[in-house]
């Protein structure tokens, strides 16, 4: 279970996975005790959960509140990162992941999906006007991503046909969340996922563009958690919980957001 060279102790492969194995058993074992020693099936323990910034910020933070009202005994370690972890090596119980699933040795369940949206402030578009035209973009500023899976080409419905036109940025980052920061300070125009900016939308801080030209392209949202026999109360409630409460706005995220010139809902 353990690489012993001469200067250091590491574990190799087999032994993370039986560290991984025993330590969820232990932490099911607790979860029993518990249950039992109170007389009551009260989920329990420390929930490990990873997802991406722009996720985490705008969906699943502003209904922690409400899971630890319905299960406090149930402990959270909550972390948002940029990048897609290994949930084995990093001990998460259960990520919420944005775009296709690329590893089949985890499970999923479906949260359901979230349509694109391209968006500005409304400084911006007092500054710079309206484009009604995809290919009016030409004349803006554009915003981009800076990592290599990024593409330069937005996709739109145009002359009845879903066509790639070629975007350039010319300001960019390396995740959602600045670029929104960068669209509601009227940088430039952004595209991103309605679950990000469905609320600024609402508010009216920031304004859909295009959507006659939207071609519905959607971005699926799955909870994914580790292959197991056996799956803890506290794993099992939390996922029921996002389903039944992420869904319904995923739903609505979906759908256009009929905005007038003015950027009020209509």
């Amino acid at each position: 279970l353990f690489l012993r060279p001469t200067r250091e102790l590491t574990p190799p492969t087999e032994g993370e996975d039986f560290y991984e194995s025993s330590r969820r058993i232990l932490e099911d074992l607790e979860e029993a005790e518990q249950s039992v020693g109170t007389g009551s099936l009260e989920p329990s323990g420390l929930l490990r959960v990873n997802t991406s910034i722009p996720f985490g910020t705008h969906q699943l933070v502003p209904l922690l509140r409400e899971f630890r009202a319905l299960y406090p005994r149930v402990e959270i370690d909550l972390s948002l990162t940029p990048q897609v972890v290994a949930l084995t090596r990093e001990r998460v119980d259960v990520a919420v992941r944005v775009g296709k699933l690329a590893d089949a040795n985890y499970k999923a369940r479906s949260l359901g999906r979230s349509r694109y949206a391209v968006v500005a402030s409304p400084d911006y578009l007092a500054a710079h006007g309206r484009p009604d035209h995809p290919e009016q973009l030409a004349r803006h500023v554009c915003l981009g991503f800076n990592f290599k899976r990024s593409v330069s080409q937005w996709p739109f419905l145009m002359n009845g046909q879903p066509t790639a036109l070629p975007v350039k940025a010319s300001v960019f980052t390396n995740n959602g969340e600045t670029m929104l920061d960068l669209v509601r300070h009227g940088i430039g125009i952004g595209r991103l996922g309605r679950f990000h900016v469905d609320r600024f939308l609402k508010r009216g801080q920031v304004v859909e563009l295009l959507s006659e030209f939207n071609p519905g392209d959607v971005e699926e949202l799955h909870a994914v958690f580790p292959a197991r026999r056996h799956m803890s109360r506290r794993v099992r409630v939390f996922i029921d919980f996002l389903a039944e409460r992420i869904g319904p706005n995923l739903q609505e995220a979906a759908e256009p957001l009929n905005a007038g010139r003015d950027g009020e809902r209509a």
